[in-house]
């Protein structure tokens, strides 16, 4: 929604809301598109809307994952972790990953993805409660809660012998703090700045910016949009993994679209734990506006983004 060039066109004012959304077909008009289908993609935050080939794909069969799950997992957080980590952060064995936002939808991934791989792995985030999730349930080798937590001082002794991999969810005072105890050649994948996205002011620049000329860093921005001719592979591991229990997911459901504001706001404040998700309950209006005009470089981004999203690797 900021007036700034970003990776999608703007949502203009009084527009609805755009976002990734899963349901059934009620009515079709396309033979490729049975009435009563699931059927996922990029949508509105609207109790109705119409789908085309361009916008929403058949889901088909999930197995064995459960369907919410495959739609909360590998609409795009999945994917998001799998690329973000693997192909930006090139984890090896015995490296030491930090995660921050680790009990979010991305991090909670990354950390196990990152198990899965070998690295000793280290997450933030920001209750008790979530801390004991990741370290108990999802075998991460440490958690720091933030909140609490002199961050500086507690992440360097969690990580006495530096930071190989820095999984960058939030920058600010953490991206300064991971900035100074990273290794020599090590990766910054940064994949989002919670911290910041609804300043009012301009924002200043890591303090310890210096680091990553010193230590030669590679920090690079992470879109998966710019991963979406390989979205089959991403979705395939993650479901063979999901499968075999070494990687858990915790979806939360808030039902109604009249509580879609306040409850996005839970990404701000931390209150939320996994992906979060609105089910709606209200079918009884069917939203006609179209999303607008984009640019035909960002359209072709977005149609190939949609193409991939869906396909059924899993089942392979």
């Amino acid at each position: 929604m900021s007036d700034m060039d970003q990776y999608l066109p703007l949502v203009d004012l009084n527009a609805p809301m755009r976002g990734m959304v899963c349901g059934t077909v009620v009515t079709s008009h396309h033979p490729d598109y049975a009435e009563g289908a699931i059927v996922s993609g990029l949508g509105l935050w609207a109790d109705d809307q119409i789908g085309t080939p361009q916008t929403v794909h058949p889901m088909g069969d999930t197995r064995p994952v459960p369907v919410v799950e495959a739609f909360s997992t590998f609409a795009v957080v999945g994917p998001t972790a799998d690329f973000g980590l693997l192909d930006i952060g090139e984890p090896k064995e015995g490296e030491t990953v930090v995660v921050s936002a680790a009990a979010g939808a991305v991090g909670s991934i990354v950390g196990q993805i990152a198990k899965i791989k070998g690295c000793r792995v280290v997450g933030l985030a920001g209750t008790y409660d979530k801390c004991a999730w990741i370290q108990d349930d999802l075998g991460f080798d440490v958690a720091i809660n933030y909140r609490t937590a002199d961050v500086p001082k507690t992440l360097a002794a969690a990580s006495p012998d530096g930071i190989d991999v820095y999984f960058d969810n939030v920058g600010g005072e953490i991206l300064d703090a991971c900035l100074q105890l990273m290794h020599f050649k090590g990766r910054i994948p940064t994949c989002g700045l919670i911290a910041q996205y609804n300043a009012t002011a301009p924002v200043p620049g890591p303090y310890h910016y210096a680091m990553i000329l010193m230590q030669r860093l590679r920090v690079e921005g992470c879109i998966v949009l710019d991963f979406a001719a390989r979205y089959p592979e991403a979705i395939a591991a993650l479901g063979q993994w999901m499968a075999e229990g070494k990687i858990k997911v915790r979806t939360e459901i808030v039902d109604g679209l009249e509580h879609a504001l306040q409850t996005v706001k839970k990404l701000y404040t931390g209150a939320n734990t996994g992906t979060l998700m609105i089910r709606v309950n209200d079918v009884s209006r069917v939203h006609r506006k179209p999303m607008g005009s984009v640019s035909t470089e960002k359209a072709t981004l977005l149609r190939n983004f949609i193409s991939f999203c869906h396909q059924r690797a899993v089942a392979a």
